[in-house]
């Protein structure tokens, strides 16, 4: 991120050198929509201000560059923006060469590329965005995709219990409360609570903590290095974990039923995701008892219509007997999973794996 050209063509140089290409953006506008999902950001410190300014969230791996002569100013903004490093030219040229090699390598570790991340919100409350985030993260996990759920709405109750999986060990939010950016992949897969290849992060039932956007993502990183595909469950009002991970989301749903209110109440939310995920898309649940068009709710949020749900009076019985949404792969919810995940990611419409 920088405007000043000479910096740009010197860093394009060096980002060559490592065996990578770099998306070039000139400010923090720009740059807002990639910041949370790129391997490694260099910001110039002619933006460094600029950044700081617009509140960027802050995430790992953000090195500032700039010369020699402008070490004062480098280092006097670098922890404000959360940069972990200054690099000085000329000087910093070969560690630079070496950082963005290893971009480059986290942005590729995983099988078959980085992890595609969905992000689901409620128009409002009640609406079924945690029931389709669960029905979406069980289905990539029968379709043999290496899949992290992820529960970043403190107070909606946990997805733990939304997949009946509120006894298994594992770690839980509070735990990862003092993550600084530097969570080791792996190793936070084998502390979650899994069953197959379905692993998730949620809340454990103490009180409500407030989730350091480090922490999001410190997760929204693993998560993308080491999965194939993370699902995130979003709170209504966006703190700044929920905009970290929705501006590291390749798409969003925002979940709205059938009626009058209800449309209203996610027109003031898709207002606000749309500032931060430029794929967001509506998804109509049924009944409507106004006899409201699916297509008259999304042309109303101004939003493309993905897809609809239609009742299915057997699957709120299901989830209070611990029965996880899709895991049979029948009915409406199933089938709209499905067709979202294969969308997604290009798997098969085949395989079995963790209920």
């Amino acid at each position: 991120m920088t405007s000043d050209n000479n910096l740009l063509d010197d860093l394009l140089r060096l980002a060559a050198a490592g065996g990578t290409e770099v998306e070039v953006a000139p400010d923090p506008a720009a740059a807002r929509s990639r910041w949370a999902a790129a391997p490694l950001v260099a910001v110039g410190t002619d933006q460094a201000q600029a950044c700081l300014r617009a509140r960027l969230p802050r995430r790992p791996r953000v090195v500032l560059v700039g010369r020699h002569d402008q070490a004062d100013a480098g280092w006097d903004v670098a922890e404000l923006i959360g940069a972990e490093h200054v690099a000085l030219l000329p000087a910093a040229e070969p560690w630079l060469v070496d950082r963005f090699g290893e971009g480059l390598a986290a942005g590729l570790s995983g099988v078959g590329g980085p992890a595609r991340i969905v992000a689901v919100i409620g128009g409002r409350g009640g609406a079924g965005a945690s029931v389709l985030a669960g029905g979406l993260a069980v289905t990539a996990a029968r379709l043999g995709l290496r899949t992290l759920l992820v529960d970043a709405d403190p107070l909606g109750g946990g997805l733990d219990l939304v997949l009946g999986w509120e006894q298994l060990d594992g770690l839980r939010w509070p735990a990862l409360t003092e993550a600084d950016g530097r969570v080791d992949a792996p190793a936070l897969v084998r502390a979650l609570p899994s069953r197959g290849d379905l692993v998730m992060l949620s809340w454990d039932r103490g009180d409500p903590l407030a989730l350091p956007a480090e922490a999001m993502a410190a997760t929204m990183d693993a998560g993308r290095r080491g999965r194939d595909v993370v699902v995130v469950d979003l709170p209504r009002q966006l703190d700044d974990p929920a905009v970290i991970a929705l501006q590291s989301a390749d798409q969003a749903f925002i979940v709205v039923p059938a009626e009058l209110r209800a449309t209203a109440a996610a027109a003031r939310v898709a207002a606000v995701a749309g500032l931060h995920c430029a794929n967001l898309s509506a998804i109509v649940r049924g009944p409507a008892p106004g006899r409201l068009k699916p297509r008259e709710v999304a042309q109303a949020l101004d939003l493309p219509l993905v897809g609809t749900l239609r009742p299915e009076p057997g699957l709120c019985r299901n989830l209070e007997r611990g029965e996880a949404p899709t895991s049979d792969g029948r009915g409406p919810l199933a089938s709209l999973c499905l067709r979202i995940i294969t969308d997604l990611t290009g798997a098969a419409r085949t395989g079995t794996g963790a209920r």
